[in-house]
């Protein structure tokens, strides 16, 4: 059966939604959760978009054995060398360059005539090859481009020596059926698209990206481009996890198959959902929490009666444990690593370490630890930003006739700081004294939110924040059972992203 190339873009197209930066050992354990995953191509950054993004780069391509890497880059040589020097350690490099071909973007945007666009293709795509043998050519906003201005542009493309043509659904606009008929049609009209491997990367504007993403399958597309939980710029892209459970669950319709361990799907999505601080929709399709979840009585019977009357397919083909297993404060490593392992998690034996003595701490205020708890213990290992601040110890004093207020005290290095503040309430208290020692950029409050990672009075508690500086906006999490510690941690760690 024809297999599909999944093409992840959540480090470069996720991250640049709104609030959703992350940290470079941040996108270092998502790329690792990818290759584990077995995704093909990673999409690791845009590596002229700054230091940072070049970084990032570079240490997922030296780091990453089993997947492509890949970087973005505008066609033009400097975006290509760069591309090229964050990738040279790469045991799989990929050079992924673009150029708009619609007319409303050569006109406005690029200030280019068709003529020129056709020979920046050329040119650009003949330099990256220069450098290395894969090399990704996408025609931005292709599903607004003229047909016969397309087909130009892509088979100049190939002429070129790309080996890969992407066809972006830019702004969401197709249909499915265009989307069909498009792919059909760049299938049958271009010279060489048979020595070529067909993409597609389809944006969420109108909901249909991955509908749109799965009609070009079907139409013979070779290469799906995705994010993890459809993270993207404005409504997202196609949901790699929908996608690649759409093609295993309708193989007969489809006619196709990916390589992409599915067990891990669940894993890896919640590792996205909590790096970047977002909730998971309970309506979500796959990983939300209502996925397999059945409440009305009819489903209940029919459920009972037989799995397949309202489940197309399984909680276990995701990586869902039905049955947990408790844990307490005499379980030993073994049988923790044993159980990570079960749920999706590799760790080394210094990640162990630091699991297993925190792990000693929460069993000391918690009768029971289930699997819930160990994957917040897991997630919390990458809270903390490398030489940052540190909470040692804090008091608050609150009440409804007193003025709350609130000791802090910090590490800086090994250095002790301590504040006192008053506010209005112990989260506000604490947090002005945070500031008192933390000399972050100006900045704002911009959300707080508390979730409940467990059920019980000993629940873990989470605190995310998000904290907006001029245009940037980092998220700072925080993991206790002491919901005030919580709400510390997580601005503390907030402000020392932003510094």
């Amino acid at each position: 059966m024809r297999k599909i190339t999944i093409f992840d873009t959540t480090l470069r197209d996720g991250e640049q939604s709104p609030g959703c930066s992350m940290h470079i050992t941040e996108k270092l354990e998502i790329a690792m959760a990818m290759e584990r995953m077995r995704v093909d191509v990673i999409e690791a950054g845009f590596a002229v978009a700054s230091q940072g993004d070049f970084e990032a780069v570079s240490k997922i391509a030296a780091q990453i054995k089993e997947s492509t890497v890949c970087s973005l880059a505008r066609a033009v040589v400097k975006d290509i060398d760069m591309a090229y020097e964050a990738l040279k350690h790469a045991q799989s490099p990929r050079i992924h360059t673009f150029l708009a071909t619609s007319p409303v973007h050569m006109e406005y945007k690029l200030k280019m005539t068709p003529e020129k666009v056709l020979q920046t293709i050329g040119d650009m795509v003949r330099y990256a090859k220069t450098k290395m043998s894969d090399i990704e050519f996408s025609a931005e906003d292709a599903c607004r481009s003229e047909r016969d201005f397309l087909v130009k542009a892509v088979s100049t493309a190939i002429e070129a020596g790309a080996t890969v043509i992407n066809i972006p659904d830019t702004v969401g606009y197709v249909t499915p059926i265009e989307m069909f008929d498009l792919i059909t049609y760049l299938r049958n009209h271009v010279h060489g698209m048979e020595n070529v491997a067909l993409s597609v990367h389809c944006h969420n504007d109108l909901g249909l990206a991955v509908a749109n993403s799965l009609a070009a399958a079907r139409a013979g597309a070779d290469q799906i481009e995705c994010t993890i939980n459809g993270l993207g710029e404005r409504a997202g892209n196609a949901a790699m996890e929908e996608v690649v459970m759409g093609i295993q669950t309708r193989k007969d319709f489809y006619q196709c198959m990916t390589g992409i361990d599915t067990t891990r799907i669940s894993t890896t999505s919640k590792l996205v959902y909590t790096t970047l601080g977002l909730p998971v929709p309970i309506n979500k399709a796959i990983v939300g929490t209502n996925a397999f979840a059945h409440e009305a009585g009819i489903h209940q019977h029919g459920m009972l009666a037989n799995r397949e009357t309202y489940e197309i397919m399984t909680p276990q083909s995701i990586g869902l444990l039905q049955n947990q297993m408790v844990f307490g404060k005499h379980s030993g490593r073994h049988a923790i690593e044993k159980r990570l392992n079960e749920m999706g998690y590799e760790l080394n034996k210094a990640e162990l370490d630091d699991l297993m003595e925190r792990f000693k701490q929460l069993a000391d205020r918690k009768r029971s630890i289930n699997d819930s708890d160990l994957e917040a213990l897991v997630t919390k290992q990458t809270l903390y930003v490398e030489n940052g601040y540190r909470l040692d110890r804090f008091t608050v004093n609150c009440g409804n006739y007193i003025t709350s207020n609130a000791v802090v005290r910090l590490k800086d290095g090994e250095k002790l700081v301590e504040a006192v503040a008053i506010g209005d309430g112990p989260i506000d208290a604490a947090y002005k004294a945070i500031d008192m020692l933390i000399k972050a950029p100006p900045h704002i409050l911009d959300d707080y939110t508390i979730f409940s990672v467990t059920e019980g009075n000993d629940a873990l508690g989470e605190v995310i924040v998000r904290i907006k500086s001029g245009d940037k906006t980092v998220t700072g999490r925080g993991l206790s059972t002491d919901i005030i510690e919580s709400s510390i941690l997580a601005y503390i760690n907030g402000l020392n992203r932003l510094l």
